[in-house]
């Protein structure tokens, strides 16, 4: 079938926050071609200076963010957001689609998707890669297809560098908006004796059902396609959310009842203009302890009080 790709132009200057916002219109990821750094940049990567004649002939002064619309999907309501979005951060755009076929968008980011090393003791490894050295990290083998979640982006870093430090033996996990599986998988390697992984679509269940038998915890993972929090029962010793701003709002509201009194809460996907938001939507009952950051991403970690 074929997908609707959206490109949205902008000021070179704006495409690190376009992209920012970008992220949040889809939960499988977008592509950015921004040339304003690039011969530095092929000298850094590549350490030459012949550049094809076609890059150099691109638009250093304007960046493009890519984004692909599955055909189940309104690609109305993204232009929508995107334009909102925009205008809010005053950022001059141009926003223009058309169909692409969706293995030869994923045969694209494929090449360019590689093994990268998470905090202190994780490695993401893309199955179709073998150039790696373990380093005596715990390997993560991961098919994210179109579902969000391959630890590139600072959102699931963050969340996997907060599970390293609260993931406990034998805990139980609920990892809510569970994309790719990314996080669950990482928690039961890391320890945890059980996840539940719940995801408002039924691809990224069914990738993370995937990505937990291809690291031999199936056993120990559940995956359940429902939204947020509500086809889940009982309490779990870490939470994650990995999702926008506003489901951890609306997430939040009710997550008390399945936390203990020494469950970890933590969320992520959080904008840093949306933080307060956050923080403000959180129970009376929630403390936050800690907080991660990288780029314009937060990540928050919260218990109940004592």
């Amino acid at each position: 079938m074929d997908w609707t790709e959206i490109i949205a132009e902008v000021n070179s200057k704006d495409i690190e926050t376009a992209g920012n916002i970008a992220n949040m219109t889809v939960p499988y990821g977008i592509y950015i071609e921004d040339y304003s750094a690039l011969e530095q940049e092929v000298l850094e990567i590549a350490h030459i200076d012949m550049i094809d004649e076609e890059l150099l002939a691109q638009d250093r002064t304007k960046g493009k963010v890519h984004i692909y619309i599955s055909p189940e999907d309104n690609p109305n309501e993204a232009i929508s957001f995107l334009k909102e979005r925009f205008n809010a951060e005053n950022i001059e755009y141009k926003i223009y689609s058309n169909d692409c076929d969706v293995e030869a968008c994923l045969e694209n980011w494929r090449k360019y998707f590689k093994p990268v090393k998470i905090g202190e003791k994780l490695l993401i490894r893309p199955i179709w890669r073998d150039d790696y050295e373990k380093d005596g990290r715990i390997i993560l083998n991961l098919e994210p297809g179109l579902a969000f979640g391959t630890g590139t982006h600072e959102t699931t870093r963050l969340c996997l560098q907060a599970l390293e430090k609260y993931i406990k033996k034998d805990c139980t996990m609920l990892d809510v908006g569970c994309g790719s599986g990314i996080l669950s998988v990482a928690g039961l390697l890391l320890g945890a004796k059980s996840a539940v992984g719940i995801d408002i679509d039924e691809l990224a269940v069914k990738a993370s059902v995937e990505n937990a038998k291809l690291n031999d915890v199936s056993e120990k993972y559940t995956g359940i396609h429902g939204n947020l929090a509500d086809k889940v029962e009982g309490c779990f010793d870490v939470i994650t959310a990995n999702i926008v701003a506003d489901a951890i709002i609306m997430l939040s509201a009710d997550i008390e009842k399945h936390m203990n009194e020494n469950t970890v809460y933590i969320m992520s996907g959080i904008i840093d203009s949306r933080v307060d938001d956050v923080l403000t939507a959180l129970p009376d009952t929630l403390e936050v302890i800690e907080q991660y950051e990288e780029k314009n991403w937060l990540c928050l970690v919260a218990m109940l009080k004592k």
